[in-house]
């Protein structure tokens, strides 16, 4: 176990544990936009920012992929953080100002949002729905297309590749802010604008999972799609 001083107070932290897990098994509230407890951290959003004493300095760093050292000193509730707080969830507000979930939090960190009803459903880049693609399903149906240095293209954007997706919905399930849509009916599901056949369960009759992501499933595990055609609830 790790000694760490938080705003003052002392706490034991896990080897290898992050600023904001520790933060979050403590009780203390950090936001964040672009964090996951399943994915690994990508410090996209700025706005889990902390400061940290190194070197008898107070630094600003991100909570999320910072890990905990044995007897730190953190603040997270300083005038600056605050600050740091508010003005990455301004930048993000002026540039999705109809988004419900940056609205929420930018105006629980400050940010004077104008009235209005959230009807936006922007792709704020927070890396959510690639990530799981690839570290979860392990698809990679969806990659950041020419993100980072030397990208030919004037924003980053996200790359839907249908061939390989399966339909799972797992993007939709982890996308914050609704911009990532999939709608079901009957024997179809639709996401990404791609439509995929549903499978019926043998049991009960209803509709559970797409049939290419039956067969992955069966292709990746060996175990036969006749195994699989049973949901969940009946098995």
């Amino acid at each position: 176990m790790l000694n760490v001083t938080i705003d003052g107070k002392k706490f034991e932290a896990n080897d290898g544990a992050t600023i904001l897990e520790t933060c979050r098994e403590n009780h203390i509230q950090i936001p964040t936009l672009c964090f996951h407890k399943d994915l690994m951290p990508f410090g996209a959003c700025r706005l889990c920012v902390v400061e940290v004493k190194a070197n008898g300095k107070w630094q600003i760093t991100s909570s999320c992929d910072a890990a905990v050292r044995d007897k730190m000193e953190v603040r997270t509730n300083s005038d600056r953080v605050k600050e740091s707080r508010r003005l990455a969830a301004e930048l993000l507000y002026g540039k999705y100002p109809t988004t419900k979930a940056v609205r929420d939090v930018a105006e629980s960190l400050g940010v004077q949002v104008a009235e209005g009803e959230a009807k936006g459903s922007d792709c704020i880049l927070c890396g959510l729905c690639t990530r799981t693609c690839h570290e979860i399903v392990g698809v990679d149906a969806l990659k950041f297309l020419d993100r980072g240095l030397g990208r030919s293209v004037t924003e980053p954007k996200i790359e839907y590749i249908a061939d390989a997706c399966i339909g799972c919905g797992s993007c939709a399930y982890v996308c914050p802010t609704g911009f990532v849509r999939m709608e079901s009916a009957g024997d179809r599901r639709v996401i990404w604008d791609k439509t995929f056949k549903m499978v019926a369960c043998e049991t009960c009759g209803r509709y559970f999972a797409p049939e290419d992501q039956l067969k992955w499933i069966s292709r990746k595990t060996g175990v036969p799609m006749s195994k699989l055609m049973v949901c969940t609830s009946c098995r």
